[in-house]
């Protein structure tokens, strides 16, 4: 069993928020793959269903935001799962808009909601990092995140969510980089990661020092050149 948490703030007022893109993900995925009704427990919005073969309990701490780890522990001790069995869906603010990256463990980077769960379960769970871009300046932070997507947005925005739920089961199965691929591929004008070309093989100091030359030149005239014809013949 699994369980995957989305993060966000609860209430009509935050639903269109950027830090809520963790529940739009978890809803997305609910929807997609036919998970039952949500309903109220620890501390927050459960539904449960599969991904594959595996057993999947989605949670949407209804907490707020900076206290998640509450409802998310909750959840992960009544179930007697370890930290790697959870995965969390999160705004990265260091992160361009519709990139996602997987980690697993690490620091909060400033996030309250991955602060909070780090104190409440440890730190080795995956964290799929979804990206909202920083507004370029630290006094706008918290209006960029509390702010609502853009029109603009959504052009990025709902495919990207609708990959995360169409993909979710390479999540399950711990294939991040398939997973990262898909969701990428299906962004547009996007491309899969690549793995970085091998530098070009270079030669040795010693070859790079040496000066091209020209081939000898053999002499066709005077006492040499009468030698070489005796040795060798004169072959025209």
């Amino acid at each position: 069993m699994l369980i995957i948490a989305g993060l966000g703030n609860p209430g009509s007022k935050y639903e269109n928020n950027r830090h809520n893109v963790g529940f739009m993900a978890a809803e997305a995925i609910a929807r997609r793959h036919s998970f039952s009704p949500w309903s109220k427990k620890f501390q927050g919005l459960i539904s449960e269903g599969r991904l594959g073969d595996e057993k999947v309990l989605l949670i949407k701490p209804q907490t707020f935001m900076n206290v998640s780890g509450q409802s998310v522990g909750e959840a992960l001790r009544f179930h007697k799962l370890t930290p790697s069995q959870l995965i969390v869906l999160y705004d990265e603010l260091d992160l361009a808009p519709g990139k996602v990256r997987i980690k697993t463990g690490g620091g909060a980077g400033g996030h309250n909601g991955i602060r909070s769960i780090d104190g409440h379960c440890g730190k080795e769970y995956r964290r799929v990092r979804i990206g909202i871009g920083h507004p370029g300046v630290k006094e706008m932070v918290t209006h960029h995140v509390l702010g609502d997507f853009s029109k603009a947005d959504h052009e990025w925005l709902d495919p990207l969510v609708d990959a995360i739920a169409d993909n979710a089961e390479y999540l399950v199965r711990g294939d991040d980089n398939g997973f990262m691929n898909k969701t990428t591929l299906a962004l547009p004008g996007g491309e899969p990661e690549k793995a970085p070309k091998p530098a070009p093989k270079q030669q040795s100091h010693i070859r790079q020092a040496r000066p091209a030359q020209s081939p000898a030149k053999v002499p066709d005239t005077g006492p040499m050149a009468a030698m070489l014809r005796k040795l060798f013949g004169n072959k025209e």
